[in-house]
């Protein structure tokens, strides 16, 4: 059986911005992938970002100097 740890989870309202984050991620080598949503999560758009939680910080002013938007970040246990 799989050990559940705490991720962080940034949603999206919509699937081209998930895409973007994606792409962003993987030029600056951000860590984590898409995901489809937890479904402990609802969110307008059915991927996710997952990475782990002591990222966030990090996350939050990548995305903002990078102009993309999220809809939720959340640590949850997956």
């Amino acid at each position: 059986m799989r050990t559940k740890k705490l991720q962080l989870v940034i949603t999206f309202s919509n699937t081209p911005e998930a895409i973007k984050m994606e792409k962003y991620c993987q030029e600056h080598q951000l860590p984590g992938r898409l995901i489809p949503i937890p479904s402990q999560i609802t969110a307008g758009c059915g991927l996710a970002w997952k990475t782990e939680p002591d990222r966030k910080e990090q996350f939050v002013e990548q995305l903002k100097q990078a102009g993309l938007s999220w809809e939720q970040m959340q640590v949850i246990e997956l």
